[in-house]
């Protein structure tokens, strides 16, 4: 999950906008302890559809 879809319990506003001193804190968290953080979720698919193509081709040369 994406932090942008995160409501924060103290001021009960998304994660992303850091209102608070807590949204502040667990946004730095998030982008710290995921590199693709900043990535939205089209990118990723795109990116996993281009390995799956990959291993598949590689799969077909050595066959």
């Amino acid at each position: 999950m994406t932090y942008d879809r995160l409501v924060c319990a103290n001021c009960a506003a998304p994660v992303s906008e850091g209102r608070c001193h807590v949204c502040r804190a667990n946004r730095e968290r998030l982008q710290q302890d995921n590199p693709f953080a900043g990535l939205n979720p089209t990118t990723l698919i795109a990116l996993l559809a281009v390995l799956i193509a990959a291993v598949a081709l590689l799969a077909h040369q050595t066959a």
